[in-house]
């Protein structure tokens, strides 16, 4: 389990260099003593491992801009891809308080080596054709957060699937699978989504795709508290999902998902071991039994489709 004394730890998301895993990680110090307060005080951290169980803690990657920047306020949860370049890009979250509420929107760093990171700044935020910004009133803040980069299938550029909201139908159900391209990893275009509004989720958190055994699937976290009331009618508890998906880039088939993990633990993420090509699962630990927050990122647990759904070991 990877944790921190003097911090609470929970969104992350990895890079492989070859020979360790690097772990990216928001935190943010146990000196605030309220846990809600940590996500305006959170900076992304980073530990290497060789085997996913013992880490070591190097220095901080990025941390909050300066006034006025769009990441003034924090740097929250991104994901980090090579250019064929060599050059790596780390694509995160900013967020800044716009009259008391959170905005988010995109920028990135890159590095030679995955340790020394230099910010070059805000490329992509919400556009008005297609989804909801806070002037709409529909959400708690502004969403456009969480990119997950990958290649085009096709070899045409660069993708990000982004948690935002659509424009339409009731305010709890316009989660979507935002959506930027790029033909260079480092000049963004805001595309319309990549899913439908109504599909039972005010938004979908921390992103990711996989491919187990042939079978393509979106991985992402939704509390049950903010799904749709039609979805909490029916008891459904929340949180991380998996979404069967034709390919990387859709369609997705959310009005199915299946609950991988229960809330207990949050942000679930799915990585393939570099040697055996066995497929694993992380996530932090959310809710502990006593009901506190628990800000630790477990140990791996082995992962496995039986019938054509993913079955956690």
């Amino acid at each position: 389990m990877f944790t921190l004394p003097e911090s609470w730890v929970w969104d992350f998301w990895f890079a492989d260099d070859g020979e360790h895993y690097h772990l990216f990680f928001l935190h943010a110090p146990k000196a605030l003593k309220d846990p809600d307060a940590r996500h305006y005080r959170a900076s992304i951290g980073h530990a290497i491992s060789t085997d996913l169980t013992t880490w070591t803690r190097v220095a901080d990657a990025v941390g909050h801009g300066q006034p006025e920047e769009f990441d003034e306020l924090a740097t929250w949860t991104g994901s980090v891809t090579r250019d064929p370049d060599g050059t790596w890009f780390l694509y995160y979250t900013g967020a800044r308080l716009v009259d008391g509420k959170n905005v988010q929107s995109i920028g990135y760093a890159t590095s030679p080596d995955l340790y020394a990171w230099e910010k070059q700044g805000q490329v992509a935020s919400a556009d008005d054709r297609w989804y909801e910004r806070l002037a709409d009133r529909g959400w708690r803040d502004e969403a456009f957060r969480d990119p997950w980069v990958l290649p085009d299938p096709d070899g045409d550029g660069w993708h990000l699937l982004i948690t935002a909201r659509g424009r339409t139908g009731p305010a709890d159900d316009r989660g979507v699978v935002g959506h930027c391209w790029s033909s260079d990893l480092r000049t963004w275009e805001v595309r319309p989504p990549l899913s439908e509004v109504g599909l039972g989720f005010g938004h979908l958190e921390v992103m990711h795709t996989v491919e187990v055994e042939g079978q393509t699937f979106l991985i992402f976290s939704c509390l049950g508290s903010d799904t749709s009331a039609a979805m909490q009618a029916t008891g459904t508890p929340g949180g991380t999902w998996a979404a069967k998906a034709e390919t990387v880039l859709g369609p997705y088939d959310l009005s199915n998902a299946q609950l991988l993990a229960d809330s207990s633990v949050y942000v679930g993420r799915l990585l393939r071991l570099r040697d055996t090509g066995e497929w694993t699962f992380l996530a932090f630990n959310n809710k502990l039994p006593d009901g506190t927050f628990g800000g630790t990122i477990t140990d791996p647990r082995p992962v496995s489709l039986v019938d054509g759904e993913l079955v956690l070991g």
